[in-house]
């Protein structure tokens, strides 16, 4: 690496965004790491995780659709609290506006758990699944998503504010992330093209063959 001047990319280290110490009531696996999902709207994914920043962490919640890998809601601030999830899902639920029986899948946190967010899937006539106790595998599809963010949309130096930090994960997720990043999941196209192409095809306007 020396000699071709090669250097690693320091990463920072993310403080716990899941608290699982809560008597909330959890819902089942029903996802069961079935990340394959035949058509936009019928699996969402969310999370939360945190980049760090000179003045300090900035939480960031998105939710993903599983059949494109697309970001269909974020939300960022300065504190975990519950109303960082449910923003993030009323984004997406108005750009969405998804028929009843959606599963929804999240890891156990208490802001997944608690009676608002749960309230609000219940509202929208979703499913609700959530990850085995600290298995951050069951949420993959998210986490990959995360790492790409990270890697990047951000360079080795902290951005300077959160505010900052917020545009650039927004000009990440929307402007290369859902419309130019490339996935060998859907045959090397971005997920706003994926989604295109799905649509022409339930239309019977074309035909497009992808790998699982």
């Amino acid at each position: 690496m020396r000699q071709a001047n090669l250097k690693p990319r320091r990463m920072w280290r993310c403080p716990q965004t899941t608290d699982s110490r809560h008597a909330l009531p959890i819902a089942p696996n029903r996802l069961n790491r079935q990340f394959a999902v035949a058509a936009p709207n019928r699996v969402w994914g969310s999370d939360i995780t945190a980049l760090w920043t000179l003045e300090g962490w900035l939480y960031i919640a998105i939710v993903v659709d599983l059949f494109s890998r697309k970001v269909v809601g974020w939300a960022c601030a300065a504190s975990m609290a519950t109303c960082l999830v449910t923003s993030a899902l009323q984004m997406a639920i108005g750009q969405r506006q998804p028929k009843p029986g959606l599963l929804h899948h999240s890891d156990r946190g208490s802001q997944y758990a608690s009676a608002d967010y749960q309230g609000q899937l219940r509202e929208a006539k979703m499913i609700g699944s959530m990850s085995r106790k600290g298995n951050c595998y069951d949420n993959a599809v998210v986490e990959r998503v995360f790492r790409s963010l990270k890697e990047e949309g951000f360079t080795e130096q902290p951005p300077d504010t959160r505010a900052e930090a917020t545009l650039s994960v927004i000009d990440y997720l929307a402007m290369f992330y859902n419309s130019q990043r490339l996935h060998s999941t859907l045959g090397y196209q971005s997920p706003n093209t994926f989604e295109a192409q799905a649509v022409k095809t339930d239309r019977g306007e074309a035909h497009v063959s992808t790998k699982p």
